[in-house]
């Protein structure tokens, strides 16, 4: 079921306490999933107005057990706040007023330590609240083992092999909901996105050097699809075969393109054997074709002075040069029902791309796809600028390359990731409604260039 995360009001980082600004999911500075907040709760507490103390009789007023604010009310002469307080409950009114947080002492202030607040409740004689009955009493001392996660909600319990906290329930955010990677020459941004439950695309970055010793980058970024089963699962194991493919094919001296090829065939195989594997569906099984795990891939190679690309499916690669002056490209063409009525000219692209059948795909990588026809395209740029390697989680929200160009930051070629964060903000902030991957690659080139060829197969 999709979900989208709960809007929060905080200015502080629940875990690190600095800063945030408005519409952050992610703390800045530690990594904070901010979805994971609880919601605060919508009801207000019930503050009971207490009258004179007759008889000794008690006139603390007590909320439910595991109320988030436990509200007290005192008449004259019971325990009040600090001196200065001001209004009904301030010295000198009628009665003393305090908010406490659960578990606090009544009588002592927010932030004051457990200990200091427990010592300081059995001093002035009052009674120390009960614990939340949802914790262990056992589990409020103990110190978690090494290793042990905590609730990024509740801070406090423990994070059971399920991904759910043992003490509040909460689900913890799963390690693929938000991942970034940075290297020398590439980095690449995956997002969960907000209307999606899981993250259903991967990707995979890496540098590698070819026979003569020049560098070569690579990265690969795959999309599931969400009709298909275990469309996580094939993204991921068609990122990785095709980046240890490439890592294993260029060094050996293996042309740029033919390893692109040879990477998309392997990443392919990879995702078909999904299908195959033992309690999922068996060999004999002549449904096991139908529904297959499936996914897109989209790659780029930067290797001696060339930039290759290889692609299935509806994810894209754009070129946007690090002088904007100079006109930016998309690189791939879909394989999709919008490009195919284009390139047939029964539609213009605003046409075809207004259709709701225009993102249905019509090649991916998957035991029931018709027939594998991967696309790779050379090129040798002769000025430097940007690959953008990404999903239509992003191309969705800049589909033509101009806006492409426009939401790419300007310095994306010196600070890649920090651009790479920035496009993936421009998804969100459009809406967010699939997964979002994109990869960036600074591509330089020597002053002299000697022009610029490409070629396709």
């Amino acid at each position: 079921m999709s979900q989208k995360p709960q809007e929060t009001a905080l200015s502080k980082c629940p875990g690190c306490e600095e800063p945030l600004e408005p519409g952050d999911l992610f703390c800045g500075a530690c990594g904070y999933d901010l979805s994971a907040v609880p919601e605060p709760p919508r009801d207000r507490p019930t503050i009971a107005m207490a009258v004179p103390k007759e008889s000794g009789a008690e006139s603390t007023a007590r909320t439910p057990a595991g109320h988030p604010a436990a509200v007290r009310f005192d008449g004259p002469g019971g325990s009040g706040g600090p001196e200065g307080s001001a209004g009904a409950g301030g010295p000198g009114g009628s009665g003393d007023f305090e908010l406490a947080a659960p578990g606090a002492v009544p009588g002592t202030w927010p932030g004051t330590a457990p200990g200091a607040a427990q010592e300081a409740g059995a001093a002035a004689g009052a009674a120390v609240p009960t614990p939340d009955p949802r914790t262990p009493a056992a589990e409020l001392s103990a110190t978690p083992p090494a290793g042990t996660k905590l609730c990024v909600a509740c801070r406090a319990g423990r994070v059971d092999t399920d991904g759910y906290c043992e003490n509040c329930g909460h689900a913890q955010p799963r390690e693929r909901d938000h991942m970034e990677q940075e290297l020398e020459s590439v980095a690449a941004v995956s997002d969960r996105g907000l209307r999606h439950h899981r993250n259903e695309d991967s990707f995979a970055v890496s540098t590698t050097a070819l026979p003569d010793g020049s560098p070569a980058v690579v990265a690969i970024v795959c999309d599931g699809v969400s009709s298909a089963s275990r469309p996580d699962e094939a993204s991921a194991a068609a990122a990785s075969a095709a980046n240890e493919t490439l890592l294993e094919s260029l060094p050996r001296g293996t042309h740029p393109q033919q390893a692109m090829h040879e990477a998309i065939v392997a990443a392919a195989e990879s995702v078909n054997s999904l299908a195959q594997e033992p309690g999922r569906a068996m060999e004999h099984d002549p449904h096991r074709h139908q529904n297959a795990p499936a996914c897109t891939l989209v790659g780029a190679v930067m290797a001696g002075g060339l930039l290759v690309i290889g692609w299935v499916g509806d994810s894209r690669v754009y070129w946007v040069p690090d002088d904007r002056s100079n006109p930016p490209a998309r690189l791939t063409e879909d394989d999709s029902w919008a490009a195919q009525m284009v390139a047939a000219g029964l539609m213009n692209e605003a046409e075809a791309y207004a259709d709701e059948r225009a993102h249905a795909i019509t090649g991916w990588l998957g035991a029931d796809a018709y027939e594998l026809e991967p696309h790779t395209a050379s090129f040798k740029p002769d000025r430097p600028g940007l690959v953008v390697v990404c999903t239509d989680g992003l191309w969705n929200y800049a589909e033509s390359a101009a806006e492409m160009a426009a939401a790419v930051p300007a310095d994306a070629h010196l600070r890649p990731l920090h651009g790479a964060q920035v496009l993936v903000g421009h998804a969100l902030d459009g809406g967010g409604h699939d997964n979002v991957t994109v990869a960036l690659l600074p591509f330089a080139v020597p002053s002299q260039g000697a022009g610029s060829a490409c070629g396709d197969t």
